[in-house]
């Protein structure tokens, strides 16, 4: 005699439900509110607050700005210029490696212009913009402080030095390659 097996109901799952583990913008919202209560009292917290935004969004975007706008009771206006003035602050998502070209006068003439030209040629994109598989955004600067190293190039805060065209191939490949959280100088 054959026994009926228990068949156990298994519950749908919610029908919002995605299977990432990334948090929702509006879990990074209330993240970002923490942050901007820690500020309620100090003057200058626009900075900072802004910082720690990107931090947790990975760039600035207008809904982001619009809601630091409101709960520090600050213009707008006065949000996206200090977001358009200064350099590190970004309003397109940027890659997980921010690969930043000196072309300060030493870094210039010692090459720098060339080991851009090799980065924009590998990457398969131009100053300010992403790769597709948000690995890498190419940007420049103006002296990381080792004129007498140059080229000077910096990938996220590490900064390699007397780089070459020949040589960005390799830097590249040992970005690609790292595991998340090592870094490595050269």
């Amino acid at each position: 005699m054959k026994r009926k097996q228990a068949v156990q109901s298994i519950p749908k799952e919610p029908e919002n439900r995605t299977d990432s583990c990334e948090p929702t913008e509006e879990e990074l919202l209330r993240s970002l509110d923490v942050v901007i209560d820690g500020y309620s009292k100090t003057e200058g917290a626009l900075i900072p607050v802004l910082q720690s935004a990107q931090n947790l969004f990975g760039y600035l975007p207008e809904t982001v700005l619009r809601h630091i706008s409101t709960r520090l009771k600050l213009p707008y206006s006065q949000v996206t210029g200090v977001v358009t003035f200064y350099s590190f602050f970004s309003t397109v998502p940027r890659g997980e490696h921010v690969v930043r070209v000196c072309l300060g006068t030493a870094c210039y003439v010692r090459g720098g212009k060339e080991v851009l030209a090799t980065l924009r040629k590998q990457l398969g994109i131009n100053v300010g913009e992403t790769t597709q598989d948000r690995k890498f955004s190419l940007a420049v600067g103006r002296c990381f402080g080792a004129c007498s190293l140059a080229p000077a190039v910096m990938v996220d805060e590490t900064v390699h030095q007397r780089v070459r065209p020949a040589k960005v191939k390799d830097l590249l490949t040992m970005y690609r390659e790292a595991k998340p959280g090592l870094r490595e100088a050269s």
